[in-house]
């Protein structure tokens, strides 16, 4: 069970005496679509008898206001059910907002708030931790990508070697090294001289114990006449290259994804548009190499899900549980 479901069930049973013994998991989560199961932990229970699925928060930078009523609402016309948002903390003008909106939240120890059953308990407010180290640093991100991408599957990897051919320094490889040991994705150990880490789970339970911790690769995206040079490494992106593994149909504007560096030399030559024209380019700037899949003129599957999982178009959703189900896991 996650912990905010722990703290959640307990918070209840102190301040309503709901019994903890009558809940389960929801057994619904297959008729979700892929961005509302990578955002939330979901969890059923009866609130004085009514059945209530709480949407736990995944993320530790949740999405706006307005995006939470939306994804609560989608997924109240899928369950048939009250929906229940539950989250770490709020600040007070987060809580004004839902409660303006009328959504239905849980703050463990600081706050409840469900309408539908008449309650609004307000107890103390607390600010919501910062969490500006908690997600993977890019470095990081791409070193965990690699791993994962290898054609064949093992626990145990050499990290050095992923570093060197991301071109990585050795500063930065100590430091991803410790980002991926915090997060509990996997223990380090040496043989020799050399040092090693071991993934703490299977390739698919890695990928859903770090996608909390996994930010977009996109870090801004600008758009230009001019298509891609061959002599850089460009790769095709974002919803270009959702349609050419989906039915999804082609964006009018084609997107290929670089990364800093290689944009810096890129744009000497061009001139950014102010905005998306006919005939333009899409560029989206990562801020690691969207090259981690080699032999492929296409950004790697882990990234693409990573830069649209933030999309509310249900075509798109669809079409990355589509590519979810092509992973070799």
């Amino acid at each position: 069970m996650p912990a905010l479901a722990t703290s959640a069930l307990n918070y209840l049973h102190e301040t309503l005496g709901i019994s903890t013994s009558r809940h389960e998991p929801w057994a619904g989560l297959e008729r979700l679509p892929y961005f509302l199961r990578d955002a939330f932990d979901f969890w059923q229970l009866d609130i004085l008898g009514h059945n209530v699925l709480l949407a736990l928060e995944r993320n530790p930078d949740k999405p706006s206001i307005g995006d939470i009523r939306n994804r609560l609402d989608k997924l109240r016309s899928v369950a048939g059910q009250p929906v229940v948002y539950v989250t770490q903390a709020l600040a007070s003008y987060e809580r004004k907002r839902l409660i303006e909106q009328k959504v239905p939240f849980v703050v463990p120890g600081n706050q409840l708030y469900l309408p539908d059953l008449g309650l609004d308990l307000r107890e103390y407010f607390r600010q919501r931790p910062s969490s500006a180290d908690t997600p993977l640093s890019p470095s990081a991100q791409a070193m965990l990508t690699t791993a994962l991408l290898r054609p064949h599957w093992a626990a145990e990897w050499h990290p050095a070697e992923t570093a060197t051919t991301l071109g990585y320094t050795p500063m930065t490889l100590s430091r991803a090294v410790r980002e991926l040991v915090a997060a509990g994705l996997a223990q380090a150990h040496k043989a020799g001289r050399s040092q090693y880490l071991e993934m703490t789970y299977s390739a698919r339970e890695t990928w859903e114990q770090a996608l909390p911790l996994l930010r977009s690769p996109v870090q801004r995206t600008v758009w230009t006449s001019t298509q891609t040079r061959k002599e850089l490494p460009v790769r095709v992106a974002g919803l270009s290259a959702l349609a050419r593994i989906s039915m999804l149909t082609e964006p009018r504007s084609p997107v290929f994804a670089v990364n800093r560096s290689a944009w810096q030399v890129l744009k000497a030559d061009i001139v950014e548009l102010p905005e998306a024209m006919p005939g333009a380019c899409e560029w989206q700037l990562w801020n690691y190499a969207p090259t981690l899949q080699p032999g492929s003129d296409m950004v790697d599957p882990l990234s693409l899900m990573l830069s649209l999982r933030g999309s509310t178009d249900e075509r798109v959703q669809s079409a990355l549980d589509e590519l979810k189900e092509q992973l070799p896991w």
